[in-house]
C-alpha cells in the first residue's frame, strides 16, 4: 500500500472514532440541558397541584403577572379543568389566553404527569410539565417557561464542538503523516 493511501486509510479510522465521540458528547450535552430545562416547572406544578389539592383556589397558585409566551423567560402557570379549559393562567399569546394541547391532558389523565416541549407558534418554544391534581372535580396544573436560553447555550456548544472537532481532525493528520512516513521506513 503507497504512503499517502496508508495516511488516508488510518486518518479516515481516527477521524471516524472523533466524529462518534463528538456527537456522542453533542447529544449527552444536549438531552441533559433539555432535561434541566424542565427543572423550575416540576417544583412549580407539583407545588400547585399540593396546593389545590389541599384547598386553595386556582387563582391563588397562579402569578399574578401575565407572561407573554413570544417575549418573556418567566415561568408561567394555567389551572385547567376536567375538560381541559383554563380556570386559571398567567400565559398569553400574542396577548390572548394559551391554550395548553388537548393531547397533554389526555396523556396526563391516565400517567399522572407529562413533560413535553410545546411548541405554539413558530419561534416560540417552552419547556411544559403537566400533572393532574387528585379530588374530585380533577384538575390540571401545566407549568412552563421558554426554551430560548437553553437552546442558545445547546447551539454555543454545538459550535464549540464543531471547532473542535476540525481542530482535532486537523490534528490527527499532523500526528498520522509523520507516523505512517516513519513506519513505512522501518517496514521492508
Amino acid at each position: 500500500m503507497s504512503l499517502p493511501l496508508r495516511i488516508l486509510t488510518r486518518w479516515v479510522q481516527l477521524s471516524a472514532l472523533a466524529t462518534a465521540l463528538s456527537l456522542m458528547v453533542y447529544v449527552s450535552a444536549q438531552q441533559i440541558g433539555r432535561e434541566m430545562a424542565n427543572d423550575p416547572q416540576v417544583q412549580i406544578a407539583r407545588d400547585a397541584r399540593d396546593a389545590l389539592a389541599s384547598g386553595a383556589a386556582a387563582e391563588t397558585v397562579v402569578p399574578s403577572a401575565k407572561v407573554e409566551l413570544t417575549r418573556s423567560l418567566s415561568p408561567w402557570v394555567t389551572v385547567l379543568n376536567d375538560s381541559g379549559k383554563a380556570i386559571a393562567s398567567s400565559a398569553t399569546l400574542n396577548g390572548q389566553a394559551a391554550a395548553v394541547p388537548s393531547g397533554v391532558i389526555d396523556y396526563v389523565r391516565t400517567s399522572g404527569e407529562n413533560r413535553v416541549t410545546w411548541q405554539p407558534q413558530r419561534g416560540v418554544r417552552m419547556a411544559t410539565i403537566t400533572v393532574r391534581v387528585a379530588g374530585n372535580p380533577t384538575r390540571f396544573v401545566t407549568a412552563g417557561r421558554s426554551l430560548d436560553e437553553t437552546e442558545g447555550r445547546i447551539d454555543k456548544l454545538g459550535r464549540l464542538l464543531l471547532l473542535g472537532w476540525l481542530v482535532t481532525l486537523a490534528g490527527l493528520l499532523v500526528v498520522v503523516a509523520p507516523t505512517e512516513a516513519l513506519l513505512s521506513k522501518r517496514t521492508p
